[in-house]
This record gives C-alpha cells, structure tokens and sequence, in this order.
C-alpha cells in the first residue's frame, strides 16, 4: 500500500458530484451528455430514465421531448439488454462495445435456455426456432416498429405456446414470441422502441437494432471498464465484477490492458483509470438532488457504505437490493422520496447528521423543480421500496 495514493470517501463525494452531474455547475444540457457522462442509465423501468436525466440537466422542462428525441427520432440513445442481462440505455456509440463485451457470452445462455425448455416441452426444434426468427426480423423490418401482438399478425407461429418446468412448483406457460424476443433483445438483434403510452409506460414497441460493427470481445471489455472507471473510479475489483456481471478474470484482464492504477481506499485496495490518480477538488457548494429509484448512482456500486449507511438500506432498497427514490446532501444519501396519488412530491429524511436549514432548503427547491417538470404525470416506481409506499400513502 506504500505507493498507493489514499483516496477518502470525501473525494469520493467530490468526483460523484461532478462526474456524475449532480451539483449544480456540473449539470448537462442534453439527454445525450448525462448517458456519456454515466455509460449507462437503468432502463428496466422506462421512468427511471427521463427522471435520471431530469435530475442532471440545467433546464429540466426539456427533459421529456428532449429523452424521447434521442430515444426514438435521433436514435442517439439505444435502449437494450446490458450489463448483468439488465435493460439500460447507452449513447448508440456504445452498442457494439456493449454487445462484444457482455451480451454475446449472455446471448449464448439465453438462446440455449429456450431450446432446452421447448425441448423439454415437446416443442419444435432449434431449425423451427431459426425459421421463425427469420420470419419476425423480416416484419420488424416492413414495419419499422411493432409490438409482439403486432407481429404475431405477420409471423403466427410466434404465438404458439409451450409448458415450461412441467409438474414442478414454478410451472408455467410460455409464449414463443416472448422469450424469442427476449433472446433477440440480448443477442443485439432487436432493441426498444417507442412505448405505449407516454413515458412512464412498461408497454413498448420492438425495433431492429442499430447496425455496429463486431468487435473483439477483450478490447471492447477494456473499453467498457475504461469508461465506466473514468465515470464512477475509484471502485475496487468487487465493484467491477458486480457492475459487469463479467468474471473476475475478464476484470483482471482489462485493468491491465487499460493500465489501471491502483489506490487505497476505506474498503481495500481500489482502482482509478490510467492518469486519473490526482486529487480532485469538489463543487465551491454542498448539492442536494432527488434521484429516482434503480438511479444509476445510486446503483452504481456494490460497496456503497461512503454514500449510504448501512442502516439505512432495509427502508430504501426491496429485498433483491432494487434501490428506490432517494434524497441526496453533498454526496450521501440521507433520505427518500414519493410522489403521491395529487401529484405531490414528498421527502423524508432518515440521516439527520450535518442536515441543517440549508440542506432542508435545497432539498425543497429540488422537489419543486422535480415537480415542475413531471407535471401531472404520476409516476410510481417499478420497484416499491417500504420507504417510498409510506410516503406515497401519505
């Protein structure tokens, strides 16, 4: 540890707030900078994305043509499978890293799952799957655009059904054009498209996915945890490991193809990108920022004691460590927050250490301009956490 700088959780704080775009200075002015700046937002719940951007740009009235703008017109931004077989929403640059990096080695696994079920199940075989496959890419195509129900119209055999785990407890029946799509989504075929609905809808459109050229699956590793070190370093390699979902062998390989540099943290020994060792001075203002659950900050980690207590997690997180809306001071989390069925914006801290009338100020500042921008849409997160359904409730 002797040639190893020692980086605290107060500059850990300083290089969230900026890298992050979460103080006030460091906000973005599109959609498009807030993805580049994090590599990746969350995309399970279609919410969590315009409320991650909103939270990070300077003028949060642009935030829903703005993200809908770069999601469905420009394409700039590519909603798919990712990290950990996790939907997020990368700049489009990013598909081929992100596809040659993790979603071939989780394509594979996918695609052979289904054929052992359908197997499994007396369904058709793989050549029959393949003719279909075909079949459902050629009507996307026509179409531009489509829902699975609308695919179905042109390619029937999509609605066949087969028993998966039979005469078990979890037996249930699937449909072909679910997990198909599903298979396709994850081998970089076919991605998300526009929603049903306006963008806190679950319901969506299937697209074909961004042409991008194949990449060797090492380098595009290297590149992927180059930039997500750049965004979220120093982490340490259990970090690294968890947010991949690679193994801990492909993180070995690409810290050093990178020339990683190692640093002392609270947790252990750390890692930074190549020249990013030298301290870093925060924002001249402490910040506070309301950012909504699966928040690719406040999911960015797996070790996450030097931004949130520990005790503080079974009100803020579900029981598969899903986090909730939370409430931000100067770079920990001290709180949480809801949106109630009139449409209010209410928040609860939990954390009252160092959380004075100017914390409380900022904080209600934040929920206004929160609200100002959602409007009287209702938003209520995929994942409820127990802190956020008591406040919803009122």
């Amino acid at each position: 540890m002797g040639t190893q700088r020692y980086i605290g959780t107060a500059e850990r704080r300083a290089r969230l707030a900026l890298r992050h775009r979460l103080a006030g200075p460091a906000r973005a002015g599109t959609p498009e900078e807030v993805a580049g700046s994090l590599v990746a937002l969350h995309g399970t719940d279609p919410a969590t994305v315009y409320l991650a951007v909103g939270a990070r740009l300077a003028d949060p009235a642009r935030t829903v043509d703005a993200t809908g703008r770069a999601l469905y017109e420009d394409r700039s931004l590519v909603r798919m499978h990712g990290m950990r077989h996790t939907v997020f929403v990368f700049p489009t640059a990013m598909t081929a890293v992100v596809h040659a990096s993790t979603g071939l080695a989780v394509a594979a696994r996918e695609r052979a799952s289904l054929l052992k079920h359908m197997a499994s199940a007396g369904a058709p075989d793989a050549a029959w799957l393949r003719e279909v496959e075909e079949s459902t890419l050629a009507a996307l195509a026509r179409r531009g655009q489509a829902t699975a129900s609308e695919l179905a119209e042109d390619e029937p055999r999509l609605r066949e059904q087969f028993v998966y785990a039979a005469g078990k407890g979890y037996e249930g029946v699937h449909t072909v054009s679910t997990r198909l799509l599903r298979v396709l989504g994850v081998e970089g075929k076919v991605v998300r498209g526009r929603p049903l609905g306006s963008w806190t809808s679950g319901r969506f459109r299937w697209t074909i996915a961004p042409e991008h050229p194949e990449l060797d699956g090492a380098e595009a590793q290297a590149e992927l945890l180059g930039r997500w070190l750049a965004a979220c370093g120093p982490a340490t390699e259990a970090d690294l490991k968890w947010w991949t979902g690679w193994r801990v062998t492909d993180v070995r390989r690409a810290l050093a193809a990178i020339g990683a540099e190692a640093v002392e943290l609270d947790e252990g020994t750390g890692f930074v990108a190549e020249g990013d060792s030298e301290p870093v001075a925060g924002p001249d203002d402490p910040w506070a920022a309301l950012l909504p659950g699966l928040d690719p900050t406040a999911m960015g980690w797996q070790q996450r004691d030097w931004y949130v207590a520990p005790g503080l997690r079974p009100r803020l997180f579900d029981r598969s460590g899903n986090v909730g809306p939370t409430v931000w001071w100067d770079g920990r989390v001290i709180g949480g927050w809801a949106q109630r069925a009139d449409g209010e914006i209410v928040w609860r801290i939990l954390d009252e250490e160092g959380v004075g009338r100017e914390a409380r100020a900022a904080i209600e500042a934040e929920a206004a301009r929160l609200s100002g921008w959602t409007g009287t849409t209702r938003v209520t997160p995929r994942f409820r956490t127990p802190l956020e359904k008591e406040l919803a409730a009122g």
